[in-house]
């Protein structure tokens, strides 16, 4: 009885001993390969022998890296190259994870899986590589080459013209989104289409608008044609008549302000030769001998814009200094015209 019970001992420690080496010659036999339901980038190597791995994610990931990815904007295109980028998956690597992960468990639960086929169903990713500072390159040339600086409204008369330089928009590549978009393109197997440039309008800080809204008056005097331009928000709304100072009292040249304004106005006679027994004297806006009629816009020192009664004396040099102007034309300027506005006298 006791020889039977070591002889069925026997022959369950061979049987067992079988079994633990068929086990184990048959788990040798899948060590070199990927597990069923091993997924890299979304690509199945489940069942593939190494090389075979390899192979097949360097056509599905790699290959389709290998291609320029365009950057468009308008009519310009700007082109990243492959060899630029230096596209590079780590394929072997991503492999020796896939054949790790196959080899988890002990070599029973290993066989018992590979017998039934069973898949593990595990996502890998591989490991890719670039050339950002590429990236960065190519974004910062594409910005040199559309952005554009804003222009401010602006207007100079101190040339005696009103030729204001209109403003304009400034344009801003956004740089981060295009970056993003660019590596996203590059890193995307098979995207072929071309990455268009995103920008921002940047404002002026002074638009036409804005400018006009700033010069609601200017006046322009030519002593030589003897004119009087009113400009209104930067555009010449009417020319007038004047008179201009004889020689020897020359109505000054120069970019000034209308200093003040008044309704009939006094005049303040200067002390000069040419004022006689008036000289100092103030003569009321009433007074039929005061020649400043209806209006007055003081310029500098004296000097002003008013109207006269000597309508023939229009078109020549006539004043003492002042802009003399018909009695109606002075009203209808007076309203337009408000203190501060600027004048120029050429």
């Amino acid at each position: 009885m006791r020889i039977r019970l070591i002889v069925i001992a026997s022959l369950l420690v061979v049987l067992g001993l079988g079994v633990v080496g068929a086990t184990y010659f048959y788990d040798e036999s899948k060590k070199d390969l990927v597990a069923e339901g091993v997924k890299v980038n979304g690509v199945p190597i489940g069942g593939m022998s190494r090389a075979q791995a390899e192979k097949k994610l360097s056509d599905s990931l790699l290959a389709p890296l290998d291609r320029p990815v365009k950057v468009s904007y308008k009519d310009r295109t700007f082109t990243l190259t492959q060899k630029a980028a230096s596209i590079g998956i780590d394929i072997r690597g991503s492999v020796d994870k896939a054949l790790k992960r196959s080899q988890q468990g002990d070599m029973f639960s290993r066989a018992w899986r590979n017998v039934r086929n069973e898949s593990i169903n595990t996502e890998l990713a591989a490991e890719v590589s670039w050339n950002k500072p590429a990236i960065d390159k190519l974004v910062k040339r594409v910005r040199k080459s559309i952005d554009r600086s804003p222009r401010d409204a602006e207007v100079d008369l101190s040339k005696g013209h009103v030729n204001p330089e209109p403003s304009r928009t400034g344009l801003r590549v956004k740089y981060n989104t295009l970056a993003k978009e660019l590596e996203k393109t590059l890193l995307t197997p098979g995207a072929n289409e071309e990455v268009e440039v995103k920008t921002t309008v940047v404002q002026p800080k002074v638009s036409t608008k804005q400018l006009a809204e700033k010069y609601p008056a200017i006046l322009i005097a030519n002593r030589k044609t003897f004119k009087l331009e009113l400009w209104k928000n930067l555009k010449l709304k009417k020319t007038y008549g004047i008179a201009v100072g004889k020689v020897g009292m020359d109505t000054p040249a120069g970019l000034y302000n209308i200093a003040n304004k008044a309704e009939n106005p006094a005049w303040h006679v200067p002390n000069s030769d040419w004022a006689g027994d008036l000289a100092g004297k103030v003569i009321p806006g009433d007074d039929p001998t005061n020649p400043i009629k209806a209006r007055w816009l003081g310029i500098y020192d004296g000097v002003g814009i008013h109207g006269t009664s000597d309508d023939a004396s229009i078109g020549s040099a006539a004043s003492h200094g002042c802009l003399r102007m018909h009695v109606p034309d002075v009203k209808e300027l007076y309203d337009q015209v408000p203190v501060g506005a600027p004048i120029y006298i050429a």
